[in-house]
């Protein structure tokens, strides 16, 4: 059975910094061709944050986290991460990491049905 674990989230001021991982089980690390973060905000929808491909040679980010986070991934320990810095307040939610196996065709990999697994997620507070 897959799982994906989600750690790191907590309390933080603006400007500081926090650092993500998410562990994978139940499958070989090889067989996601992409892994990504999303982030849902109270009363808000789930959106897109980052994500990246197997071979981690592509990120994709979303504008609003543009040059503040990175996204990585360490194959031989089945775990991706999401280091977060200049951190602001409306960047305070639930983020949750998500896998997409191999398969042919596109990857949407800002999109939701892009994913075929989830982590339960974890809280990002960021204090004013």
């Amino acid at each position: 059975q897959v799982q994906l674990i989600e750690s790191g989230g907590g309390l933080v001021q603006a400007g500081g910094s926090l650092r993500l991982s998410c562990a994978a089980s139940g499958r070989t690390f090889s067989n996601y061709a992409m892994m990504g973060w999303f982030r849902q905000a109270p009363g808000k929808e789930r959106e897109f944050v980052a994500a990246i491909r197997w071979s981690a040679y592509s990120t994709y980010y979303a504008d609003s986290v543009k040059g503040r986070f990175t996204i990585s991934r360490d194959n031989s320990k089945n775990t991706v991460y999401l280091q977060m810095n200049s951190l602001k307040p409306e960047d305070a939610a639930v983020y949750y990491c998500a896998a997409a196996i191999n398969r042919s065709g596109t990857y949407y990999y800002s999109k939701i049905f892009g994913y075929d697994y989830w982590g339960q997620g974890t809280q990002v507070t960021v204090s004013s």
